[in-house]
């Protein structure tokens, strides 16, 4: 292959400068903010060409992407084959850079859990409307296991609304998802609001009326707003955060080695290991690096301002 100088304009060699004459940031953030400012400057552009040239430019755009797409998907099949390599490549996804240019290919999505999450965003106005509400409990065996509240819950109209509002949305946009299953309005693994924490009349806190299986863990007001503490009970070790003053609990066993979690914080809203910067949605334990890891949750009640929590 032969090699050229890059044409030069103005004395300055081509390509060394963005599309407004400025030099592109050479800082890892600063670029990728560089690089999505002049490919939205150049989608704008597009809009003001005649018909056949947009359909040039378009056509170039996919044929560059259509070449890249083999050679990254060929990359991260090759890291994954390799416990060294994908190790390498947890820590890749974490840069914002490669995320964003493996996200913009399709080969990692958001985490399961978001996306359906977002697919129930899209039919709650509908749900709220009918005096309703969802909320996603696990995805597990292609199956969503949600929980009907308010006036969706144990009404005649529940199984319509599943069958033609939850299901078909769930379904429609999650591809990982066939089905799903509707559970019982009970405690299971979730985050609590603090707010509703507080004494039933005539109960005095010791969580004897919760049931066999249920064990106390420190007072809910002992876990600060943004922090996680570490709660060992029953020979078993688990963690507590608080994010937006809502709790969750996960065992202390990170999903990339199964190292303990509890050195690690609490960073806008993620649970960051402190072995190798893993980061984990602290309120679902869904790996934000890698994507299908998933932290170990625990269904938790609160009785009494005191946590308990079911860890057999």
């Amino acid at each position: 292959m032969t090699t050229t100088e890059p044409a030069t304009t103005n004395g300055h060699a081509a390509g060394r400068h963005g599309t407004n004459g400025h030099a592109p940031s050479t800082d890892g953030a600063g670029a990728l903010e560089d690089g999505a400012r002049r490919v939205d400057e150049a989608i704008a552009a597009l809009e003001g060409l005649d018909d056949d040239a947009r359909a040039t430019a378009t056509e170039l755009k996919d044929a560059v992407e259509a070449v890249h797409r083999p050679a990254l998907v060929a990359i991260v099949q090759a890291l994954r084959a390799d416990p060294r390599g994908k190790e390498l490549l947890f820590e890749l996804v974490d840069d914002s850079a490669v995320r964003a240019v493996l996200s913009l290919h399709g080969i990692i999505r958001p985490p399961l859990g978001a996306r359906a999450e977002a697919a129930l965003d899209e039919v709650r106005p509908y749900l709220q409307s009918h005096g309703g509400e969802v909320e996603l409990v696990d995805v597990a065996d292609r199956i969503a296991r949600i929980r009907l509240h308010g006036a969706c819950n144990g009404c005649s109209m529940s199984a319509v609304t599943l069958r033609d509002t939850v299901e078909e949305a769930l379904v429609t946009a999650v591809d990982e998802i066939d089905g799903v299953e509707v559970v019982e309005d009970q405690p299971t693994a979730a985050f609590i609001p603090l707010g509703s924490v507080g004494r039933r009349p005539g109960d005095g806190g010791g969580g004897d009326d919760l049931g066999p299986g249920w064990l106390p863990g420190p007072l809910a007001a002992e876990v600060p707003e943004g922090r996680m503490v570490r709660v060992d009970v029953a020979d078993e070790s688990f963690v507590l955060t608080n994010v937006g003053n809502r709790l969750a609990v996960f065992r202390n066993e990170c999903a990339h080695q199964g190292r303990e979690l509890d050195g690690g914080m609490i960073d806008d809203g993620a649970l960051v290991c402190p072995w190798h910067g893993f980061r984990f949605d602290a309120t679902s334990g869904e790996c934000l690096s890698a994507p299908g890891a998933q932290l170990a949750q625990v269904p938790l009640r609160i009785d009494g301002g005191r946590v308990f929590l079911r860890a057999g």
